[in-house]
């Protein structure tokens, strides 16, 4: 479980978060959704121990995270924003070791070999092992970060695992991003991960969230299964836009904006 207690982070004056409270639980995909400058990033930020906030406090497990070392929580944290930019000719393959890092000294250990085959099979970047990071697409960039990140956390039950999405699906084209949440999907479902993620679409958030968060002006403005979060009252007071809703057999609700 995580939890984050009346979180408060601010910038001089302007507070980006104001008195945040909500629990992420292991087994279910939680997506953060709001308007532009409500405050999604930050908290990702917060959750993730990127940014301290000024009141308030994070736990992992029932342990404030502001006490862990940095070597702790990579090992037990991870964290995916768009692609990374790579100041040398590094091979895809060595990019995506870079996520095991902090299991290893010196030189990766087999096991550490295997779960980069694995994760690179997983995400459908094999075939781009040997090529130079810098000369991949937007897109196949991010693909290559996925695995990266997921190898960080591949294959490790001896302590609970965090999973930090921060609006990882822009530079993807709309079948990558379904993989993509499909995939997610899939590891968010181990007992022993939490994962929470940033996503603009509402119509991803509702097909893939077990719980959605709603955030404006730094505040939560509801917390729930899609069904109880995207009303059509709060979507127009909240992104100032008209919802018709659509069920669709396969996919759940659609919404389609006025």
């Amino acid at each position: 479980m995580l939890t984050a207690d009346n979180i408060t982070f601010r910038v001089g004056p302007k507070a980006l978060l104001n008195e945040i409270s909500v629990q992420f639980a292991p087994r279910k995909l939680h997506l953060i959704i709001g308007p532009n400058g409500a405050g999604k990033s930050t908290l990702i930020k917060v959750l993730a121990r990127l940014l301290r906030p000024q009141r308030g406090k994070i736990e992992y497990e029932g342990a404030d995270v502001q006490h862990a070392t940095e070597a702790e929580l990579a090992k037990r944290r991870a964290v995916l924003s768009q692609a990374i930019e790579v100041a040398f000719p590094l091979s895809v393959r060595e990019v995506v070791m870079m996520g095991r890092y902090p299991h290893f000294g010196g030189r990766p250990a087999p096991l550490d070999e295997r779960i980069v085959d694995e994760v690179m099979s997983h995400f459908d970047v094999t075939e781009f092992s040997e090529r130079n990071y810098q000369t991949l697409s937007g897109g196949e960039r991010q693909r290559v970060n996925f695995a990266r990140v997921l190898a960080q956390l591949w294959r490790d039950d001896s302590f609970a695992r965090y999973l930090f999405l921060d609006e990882p699906l822009t530079l993807l084209d709309i079948r990558h991003q379904i993989d993509f949440m499909k995939k997610v999907r899939c590891f968010a479902g181990a007992a022993d991960v939490v994962t929470v993620g940033v996503v603009h679409d509402l119509n991803l958030a509702a097909r893939f969230a077990d719980q959605i968060v709603l955030l404006n002006h730094g505040r939560v403005v509801a917390a729930g299964t899609p069904d109880e979060v995207l009303t059509a009252d709060r979507i127009r007071e909240v992104f100032g836009v008209n919802p018709t809703f659509v069920r669709a057999e396969q996919s759940g609700i659609h919404l389609i904006f006025d």
